[in-house]
């Protein structure tokens, strides 16, 4: 049986509100800080080069995904090469 929204066993939650969740998303440790350690936000000028870090941080980790495709690629190419010439 469902409990009504206003039990008691939600009075005592916090409300999670769909920004925090958001925020949360892009970055757990920047959550971390600004809603359990109170933390205030910092100057634009951090947030922009912390931005520039994620931003460089996804390009390097899109790099090396593509880059482990093609090796995977060229692994499979080759051991199909050799299965061909060796004639298993």
């Amino acid at each position: 049986m469902m409990k009504e929204p206003n039990s008691s066993s939600t009075k005592n939650r916090p409300l999670i509100r769909a920004s925090e969740l958001a925020h949360f998303g892009f970055c757990e440790r920047a959550w971390w800080l600004a809603s359990v350690k109170k933390v205030p936000l910092a100057n634009v000028a951090d947030r922009q080069r912390g931005q520039r870090a994620h931003d460089r941080h996804a390009r390097q980790v899109g790099t090396a995904r593509r880059r482990r495709q093609v090796g995977l690629l060229l692994l499979g190419g080759g051991a199909l090469l050799f299965l061909i010439v060796v004639g298993v």
